[in-house]
């Protein structure tokens, strides 16, 4: 196109304000906002000028362009003000699936936070005396009623919580051990997600490192070895990523705890994705629970709140009432405490606990989920998707429990395993995640493997349909 048809379709396009200024632009702006607006035509006849220039833009297709103007600000604007954080589909069958928001909450409590977020609470208020509270009694009391069970050798257990795990332990560490040594075993010395590394957390905290044993052997005489004047703490940190099989051997916890006794020196306990109940009825086997923990003498236990618990984000930290204390009088701790939501999510996922109301949690109800169960449904679904185009096949597979737990173990399922004639499995992939909502799917050996164990019920149909829809 030469440079002179070029600029008489520049000037075709009208100025922003001038778009401000028409009945469309105007009509737009009380609805959406002028601000929002003017963004919205700037971003469009920018798009515009770009295809003029480029050369993919004639007369007639800018004459087309323009008369559809109204409109496609109209669907810039509604974008640019869309949230981006959004609900999806998760049919991957991992069930704490970190990119995905890790677990999601019961009923219960989104309809506790939706009660108290949206009006005033008695977040730090006593309602009985009328005097300032403290914001951890509201699930301090039921941690209690959890953890202080027959055979805690510690009586009445204290707990507090933080932002996140890493937090927790970043706490506990400073307050335990700043200025002074930690053992820990090397094959202990995990990385969790984003780089985060246990070496660099102990470091932050002031504390020193000390490492014993080996990657695969690590025996309770090493950490006796180890132990000097500058030791402040025992430390054991669960392998919740990760394995290590072979010629392997690990001191006991309760061999740990004797050793702290024996020297004075308190035990603390990373867990990372700690469970409040004995998860084998749910198919998961050789989880250590924060009772077991606390059971046998650990002195303080740090573990998240949105893997095993099936909570939302947070760092707790149960354990001897006096060291808890000690870590709640720390500054950081009102550096890395949690808001009003947090502790509400908290409350009344703990609430279900004390209930034993353990499948109102979906993310142990997804666990104890039967393949024959999960198979059912994905035949219902496979008969609702009618499209001529894709081929669907039941097969089995396994779903995984994800959030860096419970790595070696594995839930049998049944998978719709779905292939295009025109599309590859990333392609069909792909027109999944463009579907509204979103729906996130495994690919593998060149097909698309839906697992319904992580869908909710509900959710079924909308994948039928987005199915229906792929051309």
């Amino acid at each position: 196109m030469k440079s002179a048809a070029k600029s008489e379709l520049f000037r075709e396009l009208p100025a922003v304000d001038e778009f401000l200024r028409s009945a469309a632009g105007s009509s737009l702006a009380d609805v959406h906002g002028a601000a929002a607006v003017t963004d919205a035509a700037r971003a469009v006849l920018g798009r515009l000028r770009e295809e003029i220039s480029s050369g993919r833009l004639d007369a007639a297709g800018l004459q087309l362009a323009l008369n559809g103007l109204a409109e496609a600000v109209e669907v810039e604007v509604r974008k640019s003000l869309q949230p981006s954080l959004r609900s999806v589909i998760n049919a991957t069958g991992v069930i704490l699936h970190t990119n995905l928001g890790r677990a999601p909450l019961a009923q219960s409590v989104l309809d506790h936070i939706r009660e108290t977020a949206g009006r005033y609470s008695n977040l730090e208020f006593t309602v009985d005396t009328g005097e300032r509270g403290k914001r951890d009694i509201h699930v301090n009391r039921l941690f209690q009623k959890l953890l202080s069970g027959e055979g805690s050798v510690h009586g009445p257990i204290a707990t507090i919580v933080v932002n996140n795990n890493a937090a927790a332990v970043l706490l506990a560490l400073n307050t335990l051990a700043e200025g002074g040594e930690v053992v820990v075993s090397r094959g202990e010395l995990v990385e969790i997600g984003g780089s985060f590394r246990i070496p660099d957390v102990m470091a932050k905290s002031g504390a020193t490192l000390r490492e014993v044993g080996t990657t695969n052997r690590t025996r309770i005489g090493d950490y006796e070895t180890a132990i000097s004047d500058r030791t402040r703490l025992l430390l054991r940190v669960h392998r919740s990523n990760f394995e290590i099989t072979g010629f392997t051997e690990q001191a006991s916890t309760a061999e740990l705890v004797d050793l702290g006794r024996k020297r004075g020196l308190p035990v603390m306990e990373d867990l990372g994705s700690g469970a409040l109940v004995d998860l084998q009825s749910f198919g998961l086997h050789g989880e250590t629970t924060v009772l077991d923990s606390l059971r046998l003498g650990v002195d303080i236990v740090t573990y998240s709140g949105d893997k095993l618990l099936g909570g939302p984000q947070a760092g707790i930290i149960s354990g001897r009432a006096e060291l808890i204390a000690k870590l709640r009088a720390n500054s950081l701790f009102r550096a890395l405490r949690v808001d009003k939501l947090t502790y509400a999510a908290l409350e009344a996922t703990l609430l279900a606990y004390v209930k034993r109301d353990h499948d109102a949690i979906p993310t142990l109800r997804m666990m104890r989920l039967e393949k024959d169960e999960i198979g059912v449904r994905a035949e219902a679904l496979a008969k609702k998707a009618r499209s001529e185009k894709l081929r669907i096949e039941m097969i089995d597979g396994e779903s995984v429990i994800g959030g860096g737990a419970a790595p070696s173990s594995v839930l049998p399922t049944r998978l719709l395993a779905v292939s295009c004639n025109d599309l590859s499995a990333d392609e069909l992939a792909g027109k999944l995640r463009q579907s509204d909502p979103p729906i996130v799917a495994r690919v593998e050996e060149g097909r698309v493997l839906l697992d319904l164990r992580t869908v909710f019920p509900e959710q079924d149909d909308l994948i039928a349909r987005a199915l229906d829809r792929v051309h």
